[in-house]
């Protein structure tokens, strides 16, 4: 029986500790978060070098690996303490840095040597001859700009030997790359310097300006429909063995400021089937429990983006949503007591005892019931948890463990 040893990569977003913590959990190698500076992600939950450590270490408990997003296009000044900061990162054990402006390559390569360093896609390689380049140039990874098709990544795979990072699943910039100046223009705040304000995806009305006299003539959006300019999420689920036999080492989630429930969702459904294709590919058979699963955190359509051909309007987000989640996410496993069967929950969003919900964990194991008994903290029984974060407790027909969550059917 044929099996595949290298398996690729599975890198899931960390906004947080918290979401570092679930993604290795939930079967993730790798996770990818950002510091306080040279990052894109202004609006996430940045880590402090505190907060590196005990990720780095948590990391390592789970053989897993923490890289660090410093991928920004740098103006004036805004280099200023880059050496520092790549020092600082090695000293604690980063295993790579994602950078995509030249002078924070070579500050990184020349302050913090040995830092392994690896190209964002923001810096848009699409070629064999780019990837040997930044080979020559001290890199060990390239993560492939989303334009990139399969047909090409096969051909890079072909010539060269520099590991190769590919997204597969998450958000979709409408611009080249992600290297946007839409929210520049409209909100004064620098998408390629952490502050985009997605500009693209608000609503918007396209009409011809009337000549003295006319009236205003819309082409499209008011009075019928507003439109936007986003794309629709990709999803390579169906698609693992192109990813795999092409040669492709890291498989990239996005999502660094998605929940937890995103977070371990996606990871665990990639996880499997990863884990089955590699295992015995030539009976392979893909299952249409992951789409399910995919689809209960799906924000927008799925779709694969440019890897077999050019996205056409149906990648595009127009008129009403063909397909709306189900579930919604309502709370995490703390504590599990084997000899009474009571779990302790840790609320997320509101519900009541009547309601039907999904417990699901690492593994991809799941458990359906309907909430029968809650009690609070002190042990006083109540109908509802309405209040966030709080602490309940309530009967469960199997057993569950802490890092479980909990779905509400909507």
């Amino acid at each position: 029986m044929r099996t595949i040893t290298k398996k690729p990569e599975i890198l899931a977003p960390a906004g947080t500790l918290e979401k570092l913590k679930t993604a290795i959990i939930y079967g993730a190698d790798a996770v990818y978060i950002g510091g306080n500076q040279f990052g894109l992600r202004s609006r996430a939950g940045n880590f402090t070098y505190d907060e590196m450590r005990e990720g780095v270490d948590f990391s390592k408990q789970h053989n897993a690996k923490v890289y660090v997003a410093a991928n920004m296009v740098a103006h004036e000044g805004d280099v200023d303490g880059a050496g520092e900061f790549f020092r600082t990162l090695k000293e604690i054990g980063i295993h790579a840095v994602i950078v995509s402006d030249p002078a924070l390559i070579e500050i990184c390569a020349t302050e913090a040597p040995g830092l392994p360093i690896h190209l964002s896609t923001q810096a848009s390689a699409t070629n064999y001859e780019t990837l040997n380049f930044w080979h020559s140039e001290g890199l060990e990874r390239v993560v492939l700009a989303r334009e990139v098709s399969m047909e090409e990544i096969k051909e890079i795979r072909q010539k060269t030997d520099v590991e190769i990072e590919a997204f597969i699943h998450g958000a979709m910039c409408i611009s080249y790359s992600g290297r946007c100046t839409l929210s520049n223009h409209m909100s004064n705040r620098d998408a390629n310097r952490g502050g985009c304000s997605q500009s693209c995806r608000w609503k918007y009305g396209l009409f011809e300006v009337p000549q003295p006299g006319e009236r205003l003539s819309f082409l499209a959006g008011e009075p019928e429909e507003d439109f936007s300019m986003s794309a629709v999420d990709m999803s390579m689920i169906r698609h693992i063995p192109d990813l795999v036999e092409n040669g492709v080492d890291s498989l990239k989630i996005e999502g660094r400021m998605k929940s937890i429930h995103y977070v371990s969702t996606v990871a665990n459904v990639y996880r499997q089937a990863i884990d089955a294709y590699c295992n015995d590919p030539d009976r392979y058979e893909f299952k249409q429990e992951w789409e399910d699963e995919l689809w209960k955190v799906a924000q927008r359509e799925l779709a694969v983006g440019f890897y077999y051909g050019t996205p056409t309007e149906d990648e595009q987000l127009f008129g009403e949503r063909r397909k709306i989640p189900a579930y919604s996410f309502i709370g995490q496993v703390l504590e599990y007591d084997e000899e009474t069967r009571i779990a302790t929950i840790q609320q997320r969003n509101a519900f009541a005892v009547g309601d039907e919900i999904e417990f699901y964990g690492p593994g991809f194991s799941h458990l359906d019931q309907t909430i029968e008994y809650l009690w609070d903290e002190e042990g006083s029984p109540i109908n509802r948890a309405p209040n966030a974060m709080m602490i309940v407790k309530m009967k469960v027909n199997a057993p569950v463990k802490p890092y479980d969550m909990m779905r509400k059917i909507k």
